[in-house]
């Protein structure tokens, strides 16, 4: 993916403790851009910091519960006094439970939508507050395949997922009704190698993985820089992540039975679970766990299909062009 200069731009990244949203802090740092760090592990915070600085931008690390709306509020502000205005805010924090609906606890179920879904509403109204006034701004929220078709075992996490949808189609309408320079776009990610397979909270006989094929956290972070440069409505990254949308779209009760029958499996290692490991719903797990997760060696570090996104207009000039120069050719 081509890197164009980000240089005096200031971006917020919710969730940038690890995962994904700690390569997409890394990924605008590469392209110059300042950014705030907010997510709650405070070890994993730091160390982002120390990344973005390290790759010659600045930088400031906020610890703030996205579920807590006030904080995020300062946060932002805090933000914007230490760095500048914001022009791009990135919502990325999340969590989950792995178990049947039947094996979750509504306390368990009310956390993981606070965050995933209500922690992404919060980032955008504190963005707006800021980006209305100036007229200006991208906010993007991070979505998932799985925001448009469910799987089982995270009924909480794609619940969020797909009312973050419906929350960002609406607010959308809603700034092209007054004419906006704000923009609204949302990427949808595929499998990821990401950390929160340790540290996410599971019910599961064995050890979680993410459904195959799996990408690396990089790649889903250059779909989130794409997303906020190009001004998209959507932003669709990795072929499975095509597929399932367009095949859930086509035959959704055949997808229903599918995952009925594999949906339980393709989300469990081989290994047994332990039952006695930390997770991260309530509390932060102690200590930095960075952007990937422990399936380097079964993750790909590049999309040819988010390539061929990026440079969509390219393709389809040159795919104009050869279909005219074939018409030619028909017609001697």
């Amino acid at each position: 993916m081509p890197q164009q200069s980000l240089a005096g731009s200031v971006v917020t990244v919710t969730g940038a403790s690890a995962g994904v949203g700690r390569a997409t802090a890394r990924a605008f740092a590469d392209r110059g851009a300042a950014v705030a760090l907010l997510a709650r592990g405070g070890e994993g915070l730091e160390a982002a910091r120390r990344e973005v600085e390290q790759r010659g931008a600045r930088a400031v690390a906020l610890p703030v519960d996205l579920a807590d709306f006030d904080a995020v509020d300062a946060a932002a502000e805090t933000a914007e006094r230490e760095l500048g205005p914001v022009d791009v805010w990135v919502n990325d924090a999340m969590a989950s439970v792995l178990a049947p609906v039947w094996e979750v606890e509504p306390d368990e179920f009310r956390r993981a939508t606070e965050v995933t879904y209500l922690g992404a509403v919060h980032g955008t109204m504190a963005a707006l507050r800021r980006m209305r006034a100036r007229d200006r701004g991208t906010i993007v929220q991070v979505g998932s395949a799985l925001a448009y078709r469910a799987i089982p075992l995270q009924s909480a996490y794609c619940g969020s997922k797909h009312a973050l949808r419906g929350f960002t189609d609406s607010v959308r309408c809603e700034l092209m009704h007054e004419r906006s320079g704000v923009h609204l776009t949302m990427v949808h990610l595929p499998a990821l190698n990401t950390p929160q397979f340790d540290t996410v909270r599971s019910r599961l006989p064995r050890k979680p993985q993410p459904v195959p094929p799996i990408f690396q956290p990089e790649v889903a972070a250059e779909g989130i820089v794409l997303a906020a440069r190009a001004r998209r409505r959507e932003v669709w990254v990795g072929g499975s992540t095509v597929l399932t949308i367009a095949g859930n779209k086509v035959a959704p009760a055949l997808a229903d039975r599918y995952l009925a029958r594999s949906g339980f499996d393709s989300q469990q290692t081989d290994e047994p679970a332990d039952p006695d490991r930390p997770d991260n719903l309530f509390e932060p797990v102690p200590g930095d766990r960075g952007a990937h997760g422990r399936f380097d060696e079964r993750s790909k570090p590049e999309s040819l299909q988010l390539r061929a996104t990026a440079h969509r207009r390219k393709l389809l000039i040159a795919a104009s062009a050869l279909a005219s120069g074939l018409a030619v050719l028909c017609r001697r």
